[in-house]
């Protein structure tokens, strides 16, 4: 689960950076578009919409803004019209790669981020989505805990928690994706506090990378992550610690 973990943390730092810029508000903005246009705009019928909705809220998106690619979705506003694409490849070091697209230019796209793997001598080939697992991840930070660590394990358990690991002063709480909000809401009524809840592709197995190679990876995740078509980037690395540090 190291890819995952890691990768989100980065993410998260990352995270903040982009909102200063308005960035995150775009790739949020994308994830409403898409669901309310997949399913029903109400997000009460529609767990795909109302999980991009909360995600919204949790990064301080302006409730227009949120309004808007709803209305975009269903027609009400006129703007762009994007489609969901993915690619998969191979970045340095061998890491899998596996990228979720949302665009209004299909050609831009593809352009761009092939050039970004031959900048790299990396190559967008090959089959990777099998590496990769959907789930749903919940963090915890294990200073923040308001009530015994064991007693919610025990809990987390009985509300459909599959797996649950610990590290790094972090509780990662893995389910199925269809039931992150059950369990997210459970947890919240009982007064937990809740760093991230996603619903997001988790490697089954990682490579480890150190030295020069790792910060060559990071360098080249993070540069696919700043391109404005990429939603997502999912890669199976396992990078150590105090590398990561240096990163955000």
């Amino acid at each position: 689960m190291a890819g995952h973990s890691k990768w989100a943390n980065i993410k998260h730092r990352k995270g903040r950076q982009d909102a200063v810029r308005g960035k995150v508000f775009t790739k949020i903005a994308k994830e409403i578009f898409l669901a309310a246009k997949a399913g029903d705009p109400n997000p009460e019928k529609n767990i795909t919409l109302a999980n991009a909705i909360e995600r919204a809220r949790a990064a301080n998106m302006p409730r227009d803004n949120i309004e808007r690619a709803i209305k975009k979705a269903t027609g009400e506003l006129g703007g762009v019209m994007y489609e969901e694409l993915q690619y998969e490849g191979y970045g340095p070091a061998g890491v899998a790669i596996l990228l979720r697209i949302i665009t209004d230019n299909k050609n831009r796209a593809a352009s761009e981020i092939r050039h970004i793997f031959a900048a790299y001598g990396c190559s967008l080939e090959g089959s990777v989505a099998w590496m990769f697992e959907r789930r749903g991840v919940i963090t915890l930070l294990t200073a923040k805990l308001s009530i015994d660590k064991d007693l919610l394990l025990m809990s987390v358990i009985d509300l459909g928690a599959e797996d649950i690991q610990e590290k790094e002063g972090e509780i990662e709480i893995y389910c199925d994706p269809h039931a992150l909000r059950a369990v997210r809401e459970a947890l919240e009524k009982q007064g937990i506090s809740i760093e991230r809840a996603e619903a997001t592709l988790v490697p089954k197995n990682t490579v480890h990378v150190e030295g020069a190679d790792a910060q060559k990876v990071l360098r080249f995740i993070e540069k696919l992550d700043d391109q404005e078509d990429v939603q997502e980037v999912y890669a199976n690395f396992d990078i150590p610690e105090e590398v990561l540090q240096q990163v955000g």
